[in-house]
């Protein structure tokens, strides 16, 4: 499988709906979404905050919701587990990690000291450093950059040139964007401010043992793998993902679509070996490259997956980098399971992802 010194397609996650981030959010826990939305689930009735610790729901059951008051006037009830309606005790680490959350934001531009970013919310910077990293994922440097990029990507997208984009986003020098790519590997601050106008996406749809299997790609490698019942929700999500590109059936480079549908339909099922062309940041792809390693017929959970990246306490930021892999199949995301037990959560169906996981087991 090659995934060195590949070319990035035009970046899917600047398009994803609001609803796709609270998903992911969802999906991962993340505490630090808790009072920013709810969601609601149609076959309970129950809403709850993000993280609630109940066990995930099939995508196609959850409703969301800026505030559990409008939960409650769609009909649902509170969960007894999380409490979304009420107040929840915050600890003094988890208050200190939010305000410095909210400072980094807003301090984005400028050059913030783990020192200085401590006296800001009263704790000593061993302490933040690492409150910070177990409520987040990231540390406050990263997380700092993450903001810083995509201050630049929104810039970028709301038509601003990339002279004034770099300096307004704090980068200093276009030295620092190139060093940094926070429009992704391989795709320029020019592109992306073009929205990828003039890239060429081939894609094909077939049959698979997992149902219609739709695989697009540049001419460098493949930039999507999306299983569905249907062929064209499959083709307008991922015209959806590519709004700057020019999206055509056909002319898919190597038969990637059959490798892919070979690969995932022998007995064992067994990881396609085709050539990428994705966006993702350093940590995801730390993250990709760790689950290409997991053998077919082997699973690992999110925390040791976290642990093999170097990385023990960034859990929830691995489960995002999950959930946000463009090209799944070829990269395995679908071997990472819960530490609880049971298969978990998967972006193409818990259905799919057991019947894979069994497919990879068996002779």
């Amino acid at each position: 499988m090659i995934l060195e010194h590949t070319v990035v397609a035009p970046t899917p996650m600047s398009v994803r709906s609001l609803d796709d981030r609270r998903w992911t959010a969802v999906l991962a826990r993340e505490r630090a979404a808790d009072g920013t939305f709810v969601y609601a689930v149609t076959s309970t009735g129950v809403f709850c905050r993000p993280s609630c610790p109940s066990r995930r729901p099939r995508r196609d059951r959850v409703r969301f919701y800026a505030m559990p008051a409008e939960a409650e006037r769609a009909g649902f009830r509170g969960c007894l587990r999380c409490t979304p309606a009420g107040a929840r005790p915050v600890s003094a680490a988890t208050d200190a990690v939010a305000r410095a959350a909210t400072y980094l934001r807003g301090h984005a531009a400028e050059t913030v000291s783990l020192a200085d970013l401590a006296a800001q919310v009263g704790l000593s910077a061993s302490h933040l450093q690492r409150a910070f990293t177990a409520h987040t994922g990231v540390s406050p440097r990263e997380f700092q950059s993450a903001v810083r990029a995509e201050h630049f990507r929104r810039s970028l997208r709301a038509g601003q040139d990339v002279t004034t984009a770099t300096y307004d986003a704090g980068y200093g020098s276009p030295s620092r964007v190139a060093a940094q790519k926070p429009t992704g590997r391989g795709l320029t601050p020019s592109a992306y401010r073009k929205g990828a106008v003039g890239e060429d996406i081939r894609y094909a749809v077939v049959a698979s043992a997992l149902g219609r299997l739709l695989v697009a790609g540049t001419a460098k490698g493949v930039c999507a793998v999306k299983l569905g019942t249907a062929d064209a929700p499959l083709v307008d999500a991922l015209a959806a993902e590519f709004p700057g590109a020019t999206v055509r059936a056909g002319g898919l480079p190597g038969g990637w679509a059959k490798a892919i549908a070979a690969a995932i339909g022998a007995r064992p099922a067994s990881t396609p070996d085709v050539p990428l062309d994705v966006q993702g940041t350093a940590f995801q792809w730390r993250v990709w490259k760790a689950l290409v390693a997991i053998p077919a017929g082997e699973t690992r959970t999110y925390g040791q997956v976290a642990t093999s990246i170097g990385r023990p306490t960034a859990v929830r930021a691995v489960a995002r980098a999950c959930a946000t892999n463009p090209v799944a199949l070829v990269v395995p995301c679908h071997r990472v399971v819960p530490a609880q037990g049971g298969p978990g959560g998967y972006r193409w169906g818990a259905a799919r992802k057991a019947a894979l996981l069994a497919r990879e087991t068996r002779g």
